[in-house]
């Protein structure tokens, strides 16, 4: 329990106002809750949240030491009262969550709290699964990323042992991930292998596909194959073999097939004729394949998960 003495530099606030600058990190709909729960009292007596505090007021907060805090990229998600998730899959060690599109994974200088990660956390939080109070070092964590405007399915770890399994199983490529994406044209041949290298350029924040060995290039190898084609439109699923980035988007386009809403690599007249502002990409579907020993997480070998719906699949395959 926190108390706060009124003085007169506080006085004549609303109680809900006064609790939005000396409690930033206490979302203001969950204030209300507390309030009507009685977990905020003044004076130990029932409070209403538009009721004036006066000098000499005492005011007592029974709710937890996190909200003290000071704010920070840390702590963020406890600014979330609603967090939301896709949940694809969750059990006591892992999570696999379908991002939208459009939506961070992790914090950028533009956005610190409407991310994946931050929804994530405060989910944990709210379920009493995970105790920041209680933990030395440990917090729950993203085990992959997909950019902001690709969707699809995000690997979290839930405990630090799920977390070391997890980041061994992707960098030994033991899951295996697959996109759905639409490229313009029709591909031919239908189904395929890319062999490349990619090199990419801080400053633009885009890769340069080259055919042979370059400095700094990192070589990266792409499967796919044609599902359908509809006019200009052909649906593809892609296996990804190296996990490099815009390894698909720069590669398709590279092949003379750019995705559909691409803004780095596709056809801008093409994107504008369709409204499309996010490349038609999605992870949409994930297998673990454990050859070596997966520990506690052993029981998820040959298992494979995916997403309920891809947007643009509905939009124009369906």
């Amino acid at each position: 329990m926190r108390e706060f003495h009124i003085g007169k530099n506080d006085e004549n606030q609303r109680l809900d106002r006064f609790l939005g600058k000396a409690i930033p990190l206490l979302p203001a709909s969950l204030a209300q809750k507390y309030i009507r729960l009685k977990r905020i009292k003044v004076n130990g007596a029932r409070a209403q949240r538009d009721q004036k505090l006066v000098a000499g007021d005492i005011l007592q907060c029974y709710i937890n030491d996190e909200f003290f805090e000071s704010p920070s990229e840390e702590n963020v998600y406890l600014t979330i009262t609603t967090p939301r998730l896709k949940i694809v899959y969750e059990d006591e060690n892992i999570m696999l969550l379908d991002k939208p599109a459009g939506m961070l994974a992790h914090a950028d200088e533009h956005e610190k709290v409407n991310t994946l990660v931050n929804h994530m956390l405060a989910y944990l939080y709210q379920k009493r699964e995970w105790r920041p109070r209680e933990e030395n070092a440990f917090t729950p964590a993203l085990c992959n990323r997909i950019d902001r405007n690709t969707g699809g399915i995000v690997v979290a770890a839930k405990n630090a042992e799920a977390l070391r399994i997890l980041n061994d199983k992707i960098r030994d490529r033991e899951i295996a991930k697959y996109y759905l994406c639409i490229a313009l044209g029709r591909v031919e041949p239908p189904q395929g292998r890319i062999e490349c290298f990619l090199r990419k350029d801080e400053k633009s924040n885009t890769v340069r596909v080259y055919h042979r060995p370059v400095p700094d290039g990192r070589s990266a190898i792409t499967l796919y194959q044609t599902l359908q084609t509809r006019g200009e439109l052909s649906l593809l699923e892609v296996e990804l073999l190296t996990g490099r980035t815009h390894q698909i988007r720069a590669s398709m386009a590279d092949l003379g097939h750019p995705l559909l809403g691409d803004g780095k690599y596709g056809v801008g007249s093409v994107n504008r004729k369709y409204g499309e502002t996010h490349q038609a990409l999605y992870s949409y579907r994930l297998r673990f394949d454990f050859p070596s020993d997966a520990g506690i997480l052993e029981y998820l070998h040959g298992r494979e998960f995916q997403v309920d719906e891809v947007p643009f699949q509905k939009k124009y395959f369906s």
